[in-house]
């Protein structure tokens, strides 16, 4: 199956856009990146969270040497870093988007809220990435349906304060 490299693909991330929710447990400074820009949500650590969660993975990812990896993962620390950009900077540029759409803060934005951080991924880990246009469809419609079902299940444990 070729979507199991793909999914190994993405997994930084994938677990980066994971990582912002989780520092609302942070009891230190936390300040909104951009109230008026961005809004409330969207925080320096939490910025931090997905972009060190990104390296993290990506670090362990070359250390497994999986022979159907399409990176060169000897690069880890460069991927690492695109991944974390490329996924906190899509979010940020949906958000900023949104807000100006007047879209209010935990409203849905359908295929945007599922999609931004796996387009901001993908623009900066081309480069690096062995995928065809065929693959990234697969990554986009995989990632859509994945969103949905993660943050249905992120909302109904308590970790996230919208579905969406």
């Amino acid at each position: 199956m070729h979507v199991l490299p793909l999914m190994y693909l993405m997994l930084p991330a994938y677990l980066a856009n994971m990582a912002p929710p989780f520092t609302r447990f942070w009891r230190g400074w936390n300040r909104p990146i951009s109230r008026r820009w961005l809004g409330e949500h969207k925080t320096v650590m939490g910025f931090f969270a997905g972009l060190m969660v990104a390296m993290v993975t990506t670090f362990v990812q070359s250390k497994i040497h999986w022979r159907e990896g399409l990176l060169p993962y000897a690069w880890w620390p460069l991927l690492g870093i695109a991944f974390g950009f490329g996924t906190m900077g899509g979010d940020a540029i949906k958000s900023f988007l949104k807000r100006r759409a007047r879209i209010p803060p935990g409203r849905p934005w359908i295929p945007m809220d599922q999609l931004d951080f796996v387009i901001g991924s993908l623009l900066l880990i081309g480069p690096f990435a062995h995928v065809s246009w065929s693959d990234i469809a697969l990554i986009l419609l995989v990632s859509f349906v994945g969103d949905i079902a993660v943050n249905h299940l992120s909302y109904a444990l308590g970790i996230r304060e919208t579905k969406w």
